[in-house]
């Protein structure tokens, strides 16, 4: 019987921590013709020791890693070369958006023998049951990409997407104790994290979802939801949740029966959501959605830009976006609105027009929150291939006006400028003085209104900024707000962008 071990490298502090759903869905489905083991490497901070030893006690046939780009990326390189120095005969396979999006990257390292691209439940148990065969062949396994003897990188067929069910609850006692994922936030004393639904059926061109998934979403049945949550609540002791779904409302039809369930439950929650989505829903879903306790929608909202909008296909408009804010403020829900500034044309422009946006949506509904990102597009390789071709997106040239050249290989994407922008954070074609005034507006912006998320600042202290703040922002004085930077560093709001709830 095979035995995969399923690690999770280090991307957050121990307090952060939150269910590895990923590994918990794959591992339930490897038990099904095997075994496995789970390392979190946000619990076993030292995620590089926990792995040796896990192998080094117990026989191990495959080592799985799960490895997403921006800060994920160095602690992953680490454990596959630990991995590989020291059982050099193990195979390793990285799943998850990095080898699905960057797939010849991934493989082009000498400690990555196989990807997994896109939902690996059934691509995974059939790699591992591959590899127990003699003559090891995986050119028939759908999903997945390879080295061949040669060293060249092989692409096999994409694999249909679907939603799986593993008929049990996941296997968190996998975890430990599992109540040490519970944290305190803004929706209770003891938040879990869970998905339902997966993948979205928008293509946005700057969306990993999008690149893994291909247009298809799937919701869970009913029962399934249920069985999920009672767990939780019941056994766990969980008081709300974080849902992790990519695009939780998409059709009313299909939502109604899981916010049945969730108004039962009336376990306060937050969740990915689209405005045009929202402003579909019938006045019996809303009922039931205030019901269920949905306590704020974190909301793509990306530009006031229709022709941005357009470029990005994102399938909304601006005027959705404001008819969104004042519609969650009628319903009690808090719209968590992200934006993305700093498209590689008219840069400056759109990222002025953008700022005003944000204040005319402040001005209805003032508990909007806002999170500014930078926009860093998908190369036109890491699309899905449904996609590739159909449109050309618009050139992504340097300050210089060279074009951008993607990096080649895993250690490349480890530095600094690769990390921010895989973290939407910077873009090679943004100049200085643009990077700060985005900078010291998002700074004048989170004085005068904090999160609602930060659970541990003081209110005094929040109310203080907010008071040092106002100004600025209603005389839209945003360039060089050293008093509000030198307040932050003994207040250190929240930045929900970097830590999410």
């Amino acid at each position: 019987m095979s035995h995969t071990l399923l690690v999770n490298p280090t991307i957050t502090s121990r307090q952060g921590a939150r269910f590895p759903l990923a590994l918990l869905n794959l591992s339930s489905a490897l038990d099904r013709h095997g075994q496995s083991t789970i390392v979190d490497g946000n619990v076993d901070r030292d995620v590089v020791d926990a792995t040796l030893r896990a192998i080094a006690t117990q026989r191990v046939d495959a080592v799985g890693i799960s490895v997403m780009g921006g800060p994920q990326m160095a602690p992953s390189i680490e454990v596959s070369k630990a991995v590989r120095e020291h059982f050099p005969h193990l195979p390793i396979i990285w799943g998850g958006y990095f080898p699905t999006l960057y797939t010849d990257t991934a493989l082009s390292a000498p400690y990555v023998d196989y990807a997994v691209r896109g939902q690996g439940e059934e691509t995974m148990p059939d790699l591992i049951a591959a590899l127990a065969r003699p003559d090891r062949d995986v050119s028939r396994i759908a999903g997945m990409s390879w080295k061949d003897a040669e060293g060249n990188v092989v692409h096999n067929p994409n694999r249909k997407f679907h939603l799986t069910d593993p008929g049990v609850v996941l296997p968190y006692d996998k975890l430990g104790d599992p109540r040490r994922y519970l944290a305190r936030t803004f929706l209770g004393r003891r938040t879990a994290a869970h998905q339902a639904a997966i993948g979205c059926r928008f293509r946005c061109t700057f969306c990993g979802v999008a690149a893994m998934f291909g247009g298809t979403t799937q919701l869970p049945a009913a029962a399934r939801l249920e069985r999920d949550l009672s767990y939780l609540k019941h056994q766990l002791g969980a008081d709300s949740i974080q849902y992790f779904d990519h695009n939780f409302f998409d059709r009313e039809e299909e939502m109604v029966p899981l916010l049945e369930v969730m108004a039962k439950m009336e376990m306060p929650w937050w969740c990915y959501a689209r405005s045009d989505a929202l402003l579909k829903l019938s006045e019996s879903s809303w009922k039931l959605v205030r019901k269920s306790r949905l306590k704020m929608a974190y909301i793509g909202a990306e530009s006031p830009s229709g022709a941005m909008l357009k470029e990005i296909r994102k399938g909304t408009r601006p005027d959705q976006t404001l008819e969104v804010a004042e519609l969650c403020r009628r319903h009690g829900v808090i719209p968590e609105l992200s934006f993305m500034v700093a498209p590689p044309e008219n840069t400056e422009e759109e990222t002025e027009h953008t700022f005003e946006f944000i204040r005319e949506l402040k001005r209805i509904n003032p508990a909007s929150e806002i999170i500014v990102y930078i926009y860093t597009p998908l190369p036109e390789s890491s699309k899905h291939e449904k996609d590739r071709g159909k449109r050309a997106s618009m050139p992504l040239l340097d300050l210089n006006g060279e074009p951008m050249v993607f990096p080649s290989s895993p250690e490349e994407w480890t530095e600094k400028r690769w990390v921010d922008y895989a973290c939407h954070a910077d873009a090679p074609w943004l100049t200085d003085d643009l990077r700060r005034h985005i900078q010291d507006f998002v700074t004048v912006l989170r004085c005068r209104f904090p999160t609602v998320q930060d659970m541990r600042s003081p209110t005094w202290a929040k109310r203080g900024l907010s008071a040092l703040a106002a100004w600025r922002y209603q005389r839209r004085r945003y360039d060089k707000p050293w008093e509000l930077n030198l307040a932050n560093r003994l207040v250190k709001l929240r930045l929900p962008q970097v830590s999410g709830i």
